[in-house]
């Protein structure tokens, strides 16, 4: 009897730390929810590429500013929308580059997907993360085209994102076919977007070191 019931607390112990185990590497990594939150407060405020350019001067000095928007009769409640733009930064009023993403789970891919969208009416929009958040408001119509997905996983020091193996297709700058990979953290991001032509060869983009943004401003302004 004496040794059934040792094994039976052996059991008991057993589950018990198997039970806690699985509470500690549940609260150790968050939700998806609460994943799509962090990519997107990393995401948001000001970054540069001034310190790099300093360092290379053939480097682009440009700056990513990216803020929280909201849209109106949104479908998908779990989504968080930024609008981004890219501009050299002695042309801060001229960005050429703004998108509109999507900050939203991927439950089958297991990543957090930021959905770019390529925006109508490209004037309109400049210097749209000036404006107070309450009135950084869009329908459906404005989002415009989507242009390609990032999918982000979660690393112990941020996210690594990547699109699609095969990239998405682009008609950008001679390029039909672009790829990105980014690395995301508290303290900016490294970027490594390149455009292919119908050949494969890379006629933009990064070469031999990711384009590196780093903060200059936490948060958005409100």
């Amino acid at each position: 009897m004496h040794r059934w019931n040792t094994i039976a607390l052996l059991i008991s112990c057993l589950w018990l730390s198997s039970g806690s185990l699985a509470d500690a590497q549940s609260l150790a990594t968050p939700t998806m929810q609460q994943q799509v939150r962090e990519v997107a407060e990393l995401l948001e405020g000001v970054m540069d590429t001034t310190a790099q350019a300093k360092a290379n001067p053939k480097a682009p000095s440009v700056q990513m500013t990216t803020c929280q928007v909201r849209l109106t009769n949104a479908a998908a409640p779990s989504a968080i929308l930024l609008y981004q733009e890219q501009a050299l930064t002695e042309k801060l009023a001229q960005p050429y580059r703004q998108r509109f993403l999507e900050i939203a789970p991927d439950f089958e891919a297991k990543a957090v997907r930021s959905l770019s969208f390529r925006p109508l009416q490209s004037d309109r929009w400049a210097g749209f993360c000036n404006k107070p958040e309450s009135l950084r408001i869009l329908q459906k119509a404005d989002l415009g085209s989507p242009v390609c997905s990032v999918f982000l996983k979660k690393l112990s020091n941020g996210y690594l994102g990547e699109t699609p193996p095969e990239g998405c297709p682009a008609s950008v700058r001679g390029a039909v076919r672009i790829t990105n990979t980014i690395e995301l953290n508290a303290s900016g991001m490294n970027t490594w977007d390149r455009g292919f032509d119908a050949n494969g060869k890379q006629v933009w983009g990064a070469q031999s070191e990711a384009y590196q943004f780093r903060r200059q401003q936490a948060g958005s302004k409100r």
